[in-house]
């Protein structure tokens, strides 16, 4: 049996129903527990993002908005080009509608790991502030708990270096600029390789600082010339939305180039790219919501949200009605070549592939600054924040970056795919554990705003 047969065997356990429901369950209870938070505040969190907060008290390394700027850079990433194209090549259209429901409960499940990230966080040993699932498992739970923590750290550290945070996002950049720009894989490795060096060994401060100018215009641009492709061909919206929600629930026969798909293909590929792409409960998003200088958790818990709506409900919707709409899923190829032809016959013209490229370069390059950072606090919690350490996990952080490139893409997507979910099981169990804080905080701030009015 060859590496590739083991390795989806392993991937069809992990991400089997037991996963499908814990996650989709959780957010669905706290979407029913805090009465449908994620819509009825959507606006309030928007509103936080931008005003800072009054009064004193408020701890943190960096600004709120350079929090969720800094879990966005990790968040949007190749999951929303490349990730939406896997998709809907392995699962058909139907999986993105999959996408939306997850996201929707999602958000319910990233505001309460926003929550627990302020309310348990700590200072290390070099007094930055500390947090994420491996602090509130730990002193939330208690330390009996201690060893799901560090399994979850342990598994953090294995998806920044192995998944997520380097493989998907090195690969889809050398490969788009191959292909666009005739750049040659060795010297973009090389390139890209020294330019993460630089700005990792600067610490939170400095990612945080290119997340925040970064992160803002790479996704507008990105989203304005979807919007175009969408546009230009309007009347074609209304099949396109009826396609994605017809093949979420019936199985589709081969079309063109593609496979036929399933129901439970759509589910899979659909639920799985989704957490791929917002990683809401996959627990690495509250790591940076901790660094974020603020004493309310409900405040960072309605921000973080938000993270999932831009992700999902914008920037991957915005490539997966190109897909569709230009009917370019219909067709054999998959991928970053899927979206690139998409917004290719979209417009109508090679700028296309142009506008794909430079958005997965951004997207990617900034996913991986992200997950540098959140492999790092891991490391920080597994080596009981012995900084010295620090430097050996940079180096190997910053070496397998070199090696991204030449590996094998189905590998990668089916390596980060298995990392994700084993990453997920610890944090899922701990938000389930915590509901009782996550209520008891969500009710008292809200009452003491009723009182301020």
């Amino acid at each position: 049996m060859s590496l590739d047969a083991i390795l989806n065997q392993i991937n069809n356990i992990i991400w089997g129903a037991p996963l499908l429901i814990l996650i989709s369950g959780v957010g669905l209870y706290f979407t029913l527990s805090l009465k449908g938070i994620q819509l009825s505040q959507l606006g309030r969190a928007f509103v936080y993002m931008f005003k800072p907060e009054k009064g004193k008290g408020q701890s943190g390394d960096i600004s709120a908005f350079a929090a969720l700027s800094t879990a966005l850079a990790a968040t949007i990433g190749t999951g929303n080009i490349v990730g939406v194209a896997t998709a809907i090549h392995s699962g058909g259209p139907g999986a993105l509608f999959w996408m939306w429901l997850i996201a929707l409960f999602g958000m319910a499940t990233k505001y309460a790991e926003g929550l627990l990230a302020i309310k348990y966080r700590t200072k290390d040993k070099a007094g930055f502030v500390a947090g994420g699932p491996m602090y509130y498992i730990e002193l939330g739970m208690g330390k009996k708990w201690r060893w799901l923590a560090k399994a979850f750290a342990f598994f953090g550290v294995l998806v920044a270096l192995l998944g997520v945070g380097t493989f998907p996002q090195v690969n889809g950049i050398t490969a788009s600029l191959e292909s666009t720009f005739d750049v040659p894989i060795i010297f973009s490795a090389i390139i890209l390789t020294l330019v993460v060096a630089v700005i990792i060994l600067g610490g939170v401060k400095r990612i945080s600082k290119i997340a925040t100018i970064i992160v803002p215009f790479m996704a507008i641009g990105y989203v304005v010339a979807s919007l175009c492709v969408i546009l230009i061909h309007a009347e074609k919206v209304p099949a396109a939305i009826t396609t994605i929600i017809h093949a979420a629930f019936n199985p589709q026969a081969a079309l063109g180039g593609a496979f036929g798909f399933t129901v439970m293909q759509a589910i899979q590929y659909g639920v799985a790219r989704g957490i791929f792409s917002n990683e809401s409960g996959l627990g690495s998003a509250p790591i940076a919501a901790a660094a974020a200088q603020t004493k309310e958790p409900v405040r960072q818990g309605l921000i973080s949200m938000t993270g999932t709506f831009l992700d999902t409900i914008i920037v991957c919707t915005m490539t997966g009605l190109v897909i569709v709409i230009s009917g370019a899923w219909t067709t054999d190829v998959k991928g970053a070549v899927l979206t690139t032809t998409a917004f290719t016959q979209g417009l109508d013209s090679s700028f296309g592939a142009v506008i794909v490229t430079l958005a997965l370069v951004f997207f990617a390059f900034t996913t991986i600054l992200g997950w540098c950072y959140y492999g790092e606090r891991c490391f920080v919690y597994l080596t009981k924040g012995k900084t010295q350490f620090l430097k050996f996990y940079r180096l190997l952080f910053i070496g397998l970056i070199a090696t991204a490139p030449f590996l094998k893409l189905d590998t990668i997507w089916t390596i980060a795919d298995i990392l994700n979910g084993l990453m997920a099981f610890p944090n899922l169990i701990a938000l389930l554990a915590l509901r009782k804080v996550i209520l008891a905080e969500t009710k008292n701030f809200f009452s003491r705003l009723k009182k301020e009015k």
